[in-house]
């Protein structure tokens, strides 16, 4: 298993770019804890704490899809290095002036999310071109799943390590410098510079006009929404138990189970289509939210947070390949950005749905709430089979791509197949793959 990701990591490019895509992250995940301490420590109140975190929260799922397409439109560094800047900008303007006067506070939390680089999307539009085989590509999906729970996990605790060294300020110019330094080294990188967006049609929708798009972002609203939950209803059952310090168990036995499934679910080729394995996927993800309900001791509780986790990376590595098979042509960086927004959402939502549910059933109630959601992201992908029935193979005449010669060796593609690799990251795989709905 180890094995085949330090040989995905050596092909040219690809360590620098999911490295500094990673980087690039850390200031989006790690801005809810950040915008908290550093409201906190300048004497403001846990509700405009919240409210800044829930105004960066809204912004940036406003901005991910809208740079998303401003990225299929005019390229990689066009788009995301300003981005960046402005988003580290805003960022630096809040440490700055602090949380007087509140306007100013607000519009800097604004800017900062709005113009979160969607370096996320923008990775996985580029593991093509870099990768060039579509099982290193899927296996790609599948590291970059993991290496989100990393992210989530290592980012918060930098953030409480600048903040013990320095200040909550300080923790917010550092984590945004990072973040641009991380966006730099991605779009400088030959593979950003060179790659372009198939052409698209001119569409006021965009991604948005396929209904299997749709129909995966519906799913994964509600799967979002259950991540959302678990994490509030751990810090309950943490209270409840009187130890604060069981809900960082419980979440990172969460991460744990993720990072195991992760690279599990990496490490082998899969047959059939991605759409059924989804299903099979969320099924699974669903029935290991349910048992959080019973809410045993400790650490009956933990194993059960640790198994919960097992089928959300290969969830999320699965819907990136379906995501890909679904979107329409020339939207790729779009169709991901949305995929980030609608889980992000979900999570938001999730976090000020169960609050009451808690207050009135306790943690276990909440837990239910959870794996509510995990059963409404699989009804969404079973009443959807039709949308999100496997693409015809078969490609349009006016994109598929040129034969190769009878010359050219078997494993070589045909200069038509490599120009399409950023639209056909299934390649020849997979049954199901349609270069007309591709992005």
């Amino acid at each position: 298993m180890a094995t085949g990701y330090a040989e995905l990591l050596r092909v040219r490019h690809a360590a620098r770019l999911l490295t500094g895509t990673l980087l690039g992250r850390l200031p989006n995940a790690t801005a809810a804890l950040a915008i908290v301490l550093f409201v906190r420590s300048e004497g403001g109140s846990y509700t405009l704490a919240g409210v800044l975190s829930a105004v960066y929260g809204l912004s940036n799922a406003v901005g991910q899809p809208l740079l998303g397409r401003a990225v299929d439109l005019w390229g990689q560094p066009r788009v995301m290095l300003p981005a960046a800047l402005f988003s580290g900008l805003g960022m630096a303007a809040l440490a700055l002036v602090g949380v007087e006067p509140l306007p100013v506070a607000y519009a800097a939390t604004a800017v900062a999310g709005l113009f979160t680089p969607p370096l996320e999307g923008g990775l996985r539009a580029l593991w093509p071109s870099v990768l060039k085989h579509p099982d290193r590509v899927h296996a790609a999906y599948a590291l970059d799943a993991v290496a989100q729970e990393v992210m989530f996990t290592l980012g918060p605790l930098a953030v409480t390590v600048l903040v013990a060294l320095w200040s909550e300020a300080a923790a917010l110019l550092v984590i945004n410098v990072l973040g641009v330094l991380g966006a730099l080294s991605v779009v400088v990188s030959p593979p950003s510079r060179r790659w372009r967006s198939e052409p698209r049609e001119a569409h006021w929708l965009g991604a948005l006009r396929s209904g299997g798009l749709l129909a995966l972002l519906g799913s994964f609203f509600f799967v979002g929404l259950a991540l959302g939950t678990i994490a509030v209803a751990a810090v309950a059952y943490a209270d409840g138990h009187g130890d604060e310090l069981i809900s960082s168990y419980l979440l990172s036995a969460l991460g744990a189970g993720a990072l195991v499934g992760g690279l599990a679910y990496g490490a082998r080729t899969w047959a059939g289509d991605p759409e059924t394995r989804l299903r099979v996927l969320v099924a699974a993800l669903a029935a290991g939210y349910l048992p959080l309900a019973l809410a045993p001791g400790p650490v009956a509780m933990t194993l059960l947070a640790g198994v919960a986790g097992l089928f959300l990376a290969p969830a999320l590595a699965c819907a990136f390949v379906v995501v890909d098979r679904h979107a329409p042509v020339g939207t790729v960086t779009e169709a991901f950005s949305w995929l980030v927004t609608s889980f992000g959402v979900g999570a938001a939502a999730g976090t000020a749905v169960v609050g009451p549910v808690i207050e009135r059933g306790g943690a276990p109630a909440g837990f239910l709430v959870a794996g509510a959601g995990g059963l409404a992201a699989l009804l969404v992908l079973l009443a959807t089979r039709r949308v999100l029935a496997a693409p015809d193979p078969t490609p349009h005449p006016a994109t598929a791509p040129p034969s190769a010669p009878p010359s050219a060796p078997p494993s070589a593609p045909s200069s038509g197949a490599v120009a399409r690799m950023e639209s056909d990251r299934n390649g020849d795989a997979g049954a199901g793959f349609k270069t007309g709905h591709q992005a």
